[in-house]
C-alpha cells in the first residue's frame, strides 16, 4: 500500500510539473527584447523602419533597405527566439555591404511591438512582410528566406507557402516538441506542445535550394537535428556543419562567407 501511495504521489507531482510546462511553455520559448531600437542606432543607417500590419491586425516594425542592383536578391531575415533585429545587425551589415536588399522581419511582442508571440502569430507577421515586399515590386522569386534558430520554423513555413528563390537555415530544429524538457515524455511533448514549427515534416515539400548550417557543439539545438532537416529535404541542398561552433557563433566561424557563396552560385 505504501508503494502504491508513493507511486501515485510521484505521478501526481509529475503531472503537476507537466501541466505547469504546458501552461507556461510560451514564456519558456519566447524571450523577446522589448526595447525599440532604430536601425541607425544599430549601425545600419541605410535601413528604414517599416511598420507592417498583419492579417489579424497586429503591427510589427521591420527594417528594410532595397537591393543595390536589379540582379541582387533581397534577404528576408527571420531571427531567433530572443532579443530583436538589432542583435543581428552584424549579419544585416554583411548582406548590405554585398549589395543585397535586406528586410529584418519584426515580430509581435518583440522590439516594442504589441501582441504576444506564437507560432500562428509569427507566421502572420512573416506573411505580412512578404506581402509588403511584393507590393514594393519585388517578386517573391527574388527573395532569399533566412531563418535563424526559431526563425528557421518561420522561414520553412514561408518557403512552403511562397515561390521564393532559396532558403538558408541557421541552427534549425526538427520541431519544438523534440526540444521539450527531458522530464516530459515524448508522447506527452507531442500532445502538449502548442507551438510546433515542424521543420522535419515540412522539409520534403521544399522545392527551392536549401542551405543548412549548424555547429557541432550546439548545446541548445542538437546538431543531429540540423542533419535530419537537411537529409529530409528533397531538393538541391548543401550543409555546413562546423566542428568548433556552438549555437550563436556560426558567423564567427565563417558561416557568413558560406551564405554569400551559396547565394552567389545559385542566384547571381
Amino acid at each position: 500500500m505504501i508503494m502504491v501511495k508513493t507511486v501515485l504521489g510521484l505521478g501526481g507531482v509529475y503531472l503537476l510539473l507537466v501541466g505547469f510546462v504546458a501552461l507556461t511553455q510560451r514564456g519558456m520559448i519566447y524571450h523577446p527584447g522589448t526595447t525599440r531600437i532604430r536601425p541607425d542606432e544599430a549601425g545600419l543607417p541605410e535601413m528604414v523602419p517599416v511598420a507592417v500590419k498583419s492579417a489579424d491586425g497586429w503591427i510589427a516594425t521591420s527594417w528594410y533597405a532595397p537591393p543595390k542592383g536589379a540582379n541582387r536578391p533581397t534577404i528576408v531575415f527571420f531571427h531567433g527566439n530572443s532579443g530583436t533585429q538589432a542583435d543581428r545587425a552584424h549579419k544585416a551589415r554583411a548582406f548590405l555591404d554585398s549589395g543585397f536588399g535586406v528586410l529584418m522581419a519584426g515580430y509581435r511582442g518583440f522590439g516594442g511591438n504589441g501582441g504576444r508571440p506564437s507560432e500562428r502569430g509569427l507566421y502572420a507577421d512573416a506573411e505580412a512582410v512578404i506581402r509588403w515586399l511584393t507590393g514594393q515590386g519585388l517578386p517573391s522569386r527574388r527573395l532569399v528566406l533566412y531563418g535563424e534558430s526559431l526563425g528557421s520554423g518561420v522561414a520553412m513555413e514561408m518557403a512552403i507557402r511562397h515561390d521564393v528563390m532559396m532558403v538558408v537555415l541557421e541552427s534549425p530544429f526538427t520541431s519544438l516538441a523534440d526540444l521539450a524538457p527531458a522530464y516530459v515524455l515524448p508522447p506527452l511533448a507531442q500532445l502538449l506542445t502548442r507551438d510546433r514549427y515542424d521543420n522535419l515534416i515540412k522539409a520534403p515539400s521544399l522545392r527551392v535550394p536549401l542551405l543548412v548550417m549548424h555547429g557541432d557543439k550546439d548545446d541548445l539545438v542538437p546538431v543531429t537535428m540540423g542533419h535530419a532537416v537537411l537529409n529530409a529535404a528533397d531538393t538541391a541542398k548543401e550543409g555546413l556543419f562546423i566542428p568548433e561552433a556552438h549555437h550563436n557563433d556560426l558567423w564567427e566561424h565563417g558561416a557568413g562567407k558560406r551564405v554569400m557563396d551559396f547565394i552567389a552560385r545559385r542566384a547571381l
